[in-house]
């Protein structure tokens, strides 16, 4: 199985947005103020009640994403912008332009919230900016370690812990003794995995469970290799954390090999494999 890097497609010129480093920096400023709020509700009543579909949602889910979308608006007020709960209420933006392939954002503001319930710290803010069913910014915010991973098209991908200055990263060649494979915390299986590998003929020689989008975060800093994903999840749960990836040098990918697009019907994804660099 050969890896390609995907590559970012550049921002149209008729758009009207600003520009990726413009976007970049409001973008972690604001996952940053986001990340404030995540982190004082942590450190107390985290108002824990089911949705509609009885997945879990808190306060903090609500009130980092009420951050997010009011600054987005501000910022592109004529872009889309698909947030996890104003999905999940209901309140869907028009489709028609999204499909077409036109610019929108997807806002995951607590990606993990099974992991923040249970206090272990793996849970992440999610901010993309889709352009062409593309990935051309991604935000991914950790508050519990206060570590933040970037990724923008022509820009390239960088890190910062505790607020200090960003430093480049990128994905590795894979160790020759095997991959270091990615599984969520929650929803892997381990026998669906095993599978999978042996078809395609890799060697895993260490496994990671982590959870939330921190899974792309690792592979994008040349921590780990390879994170399969054969279970449901949400586009608003991916496009962050690939869009750090792929600038990075990485790419995610459908299982027959075609890169995972956004913009589908119900915002849902395919199976999907995340990987970085390959002989």
């Amino acid at each position: 199985m050969g890896y390609k890097v995907a590559a970012f497609n550049a921002m149209d010129s008729v758009s009207n947005l600003p520009s990726h480093q413009t976007l970049r920096q409001a973008c972690t400023d604001l996952a940053r103020e986001a990340a404030r709020e995540i982190m004082r509700i942590y450190a107390g009543d985290l108002g824990v009640r089911d949705k509609a579909d009885k997945s879990p949602v808190t306060d903090a889910d609500h009130a980092a994403e009420a951050i997010i979308v009011a600054g987005l608006r501000r910022l592109t007020p004529d872009t889309p912008v698909v947030a996890e709960e104003e999905m999940a209420a209901g309140r869907v933006p028009a489709l028609e332009a999204i499909q077409a392939g036109a610019p929108f954002w997807l806002v995951d503001p607590l990606d993990g919230t099974k992991e923040f319930i249970k206090r272990n710290g793996e849970f992440t803010v999610n901010i993309a900016l889709i352009k062409g069913g593309r990935p051309a910014l991604g935000i991914v915010l950790a508050p519990a370690g206060d570590t933040l991973w970037r990724g923008a098209a022509g820009l390239g991908a960088d890190k910062s812990e505790k607020g200090g200055a960003f430093a480049a990263i990128t994905t590795r060649l894979p160790p020759t003794d095997g991959l270091t494979c990615c599984a969520s915390r929650s929803h892997a299986v381990y026998s669906d995995l095993d599978i999978w590998f042996g078809r395609e003929g890799l060697v895993v020689g260490e496994r990671i469970q982590v959870g939330s989008s921190l899974k792309f975060c690792l592979i994008a800093e040349g921590k780990a290799d390879i994170y399969p994903r054969f279970g449901p999840t949400n586009e608003w749960d991916t496009a962050a954390g690939q869009g750090v990836l792929e600038a990075a040098g990485g790419e995610v990918v459908t299982t027959d090999g075609k890169p995972l697009l956004y913009g589908k019907p119900r915002f849902s994804n395919p199976h999907f494999i995340a990987r970085g660099k390959v002989l």
